[in-house]
């Protein structure tokens, strides 16, 4: 079974005493955790749980001990390192690890996806979904449902989208290829009042897929980073 990889620092020169923890998927969630972050002026370390998608989904069905004794090391390394606080760069991995105890026991702060959900959910009668696969869809749906009991959700699983990012495919082509126009499309004539790109992969082509829909795109990156800040 997978577990985590070395962390690898967002630039090598710079001191980690105020570094944010960055947890995901893989290497490349990770790293756009790290440059999500940048882009708000904020100095992230990269900690992958794993080394592809496939191995990622792996860890994510395996024991709830085993998740969790593994994401407790990453953080208690990640603490060793001068991190205080964490930036959990993964929906999947939100929500198939309790942080809430992990939190109080590490004494760090620690801002996921779900926290966002939770905020969000209460705004919207109905909601599209998307995610990386049935974890990460299970939890999103969890997280909402907690929040409001009243949603309508619709959910669909999109990993072969995931490993054309990790890939490199350019955005537009990858939105054309997976059919993501008509399948926002489907959620929109669903009745669904905008569309959660439940994955932190999916920001690659938000901007892409937004030229070619008119359903919201809603992105919880943007409200983990004045999250993180506080």
């Amino acid at each position: 079974m997978s577990t985590a990889i070395s962390a690898r620092s967002w630039s090598d020169s710079m001191h980690t005493e105020h570094h944010i923890a960055v947890l995901a998927g893989t290497p490349v969630d990770t790293q756009m955790g790290v440059d999500c972050l940048a882009r708000a002026g904020l100095a992230g370390l990269a900690f992958p749980m794993a080394s592809d998608p496939r191995r990622q989904t792996a860890f994510q069905i395996s024991s709830q001990g085993e998740k969790t004794a593994a994401v407790r090391a990453v953080l208690e390394t990640a603490k060793g390192q001068g991190c205080r606080k964490a930036f959990i760069y993964c929906n999947s991995l939100s929500g198939s690890v309790d942080f809430t105890p992990l939190a109080a026991e590490t004494g760090m702060d620690i801002v996921t996806p779900l926290d966002i959900y939770r905020e969000l959910a209460p705004r919207y009668r109905r909601l599209g979904l998307i995610a990386a696969n049935a974890q990460g869809l299970a939890g999103i749906e969890r997280t909402l449902f907690a929040a409001n009991p009243e949603l309508d959700l619709l959910g669909a699983c999109m990993l072969p989208a995931v490993l054309s990012i990790e890939a490199g495919e350019p955005p537009e082509e990858l939105v054309e290829r997976h059919r993501l126009p008509e399948l926002a499309e489907w959620f929109r004539l669903s009745g669904m009042e905008a569309l959660v790109l439940g994955c932190t992969h999916f920001p690659y082509f938000k901007e892409a897929l937004a030229k070619r829909t008119s359903l919201p795109l809603i992105d919880p990156a943007e409200e983990m980073i004045h999250r993180i800040m506080e």
